[in-house]
C-alpha cells in the first residue's frame, strides 16, 4: 500500500506513469499528446508517458514517435495486432516504472485539468480513483448522441447488478492507480476489449483495493472507435463472465 506522505499531489505528479491506449488514432493522436506535453511541463515534469498501440491500421505509431522524439521519459510501444484496449493498458502497466499510474483515452475526453480531482481522492485513502460522468460532480460539455447515452445508462445499470456495485460509470476511460494496485489487478485480468474496466474494478474489490469514484469535466468525441451495436452485445456478455472467471477467488 502507498504510505501517507506518497499521497500527496506533489508526490503523486513526481512519480507518475501515463499510460495512453491508442487503436487507429492518427488523425488526432498528435495534438492530444502535444496537449499532454505541455500539461506535464506544467504540472508533472518528472511523469512518464507510454503511449501503447493497439495494431493500428494507419499510421497511430509514427505519428506518436514523430511527436513525442526529443522527449524524455516517454516511449511508444505497440501490441502487433489488434487485441483490445484492455490489452493495451495492461501492457502499459507493465512497462510503468513509477509508483502512481494514470490512463487515458487517446482523445483526452477528460482533460489532463481533472486529474486533480483524482488526487485529492487518492490522498483522502483510495488506491484507485475512477473518473465519472454520471456522478456528482460531473459535467459534460459536449454529449453523446441519445441513443449511445441511452445505451450507457442501461450497461452500467446492467454492471452494478451483475458485477460491480455502487459504481456509476465504470467506463470513463481516465483512471489513476497506485502501481502495486495496477500491477496486481492487471495481471489477473483475462478481459482484453473494452468490458476490461468492469473486470479490473472487479477484481479491485476482491483484492480489498480501495476505489473512489469521482465527477469530471467530460467531451465527447463523436470519432469513437465503439461500435453502439456489436461491441455492446460482447461487452455485455464479457460482464456476465466476469463472476463466474472469478468465482472463489
Amino acid at each position: 500500500m502507498a504510505t501517507e506522505d506518497s499521497r500527496t499531489p506533489a508526490a503523486i505528479l513526481a512519480s507518475l506513469s501515463i499510460v495512453v491506449p491508442a487503436y487507429n488514432e492518427a488523425e488526432r493522436i498528435e495534438a492530444s499528446l502535444r496537449a499532454l506535453l505541455a500539461w506535464r511541463d506544467q504540472n508533472a515534469a518528472t511523469a512518464e508517458i507510454i503511449v501503447v498501440d493497439d495494431g493500428s491500421r494507419d499510421d497511430t505509431v509514427a505519428v506518436a514517435q514523430a511527436v513525442l522524439r526529443g522527449h524524455s521519459q516517454v516511449q511508444v510501444a505497440a501490441l502487433g495486432r489488434n487485441r483490445g484496449k484492455g490489452a493495451a493498458v495492461r501492457r502499459g502497466v507493465e512497462l510503468a516504472t513509477r509508483q502512481w499510474i494514470l490512463f487515458t483515452d487517446a482523445d483526452l475526453s477528460t482533460p489532463m485539468s481533472e486529474l486533480a480531482k483524482l488526487l485529492a481522492a487518492v490522498q483522502a485513502g483510495a488506491d484507485i480513483a475512477i473518473a465519472s460522468r454520471d456522478t456528482t460532480g460531473s459535467a459534460i460539455d459536449r454529449h453523446q448522441p441519445a441513443y449511445r447515452e441511452a445505451m450507457g445508462r442501461t450497461f452500467n445499470a446492467l454492471v452494478r447488478a451483475l458485477a460491480v456495485g455502487g459504481i456509476a460509470d465504470t467506463q470513463c476511460g481516465f483512471k489513476l492507480f497506485a502501481a502495486v494496485a495496477a500491477r496486481r489487478c492487471f495481471s489477473r485480468m483475462t478481459i482484453e476489449r473494452f468490458a476490461f474496466d468492469v473486470e479490473v474494478l472487479y477484481i479491485a474489490r476482491q483484492l480489498g483495493y480501495p476505489i473512489c469514484e469521482v465527477g469530471v469535466r467530460w467531451i465527447n468525441d463523436e470519432r469513437s472507435t465503439v461500435h453502439p451495436i456489436k461491441d455492446a452485445a460482447v461487452m455485455l456478455a464479457d460482464v456476465v463472465r466476469i463472476r463466474w472467471r472469478h468465482r472463489g477467488n
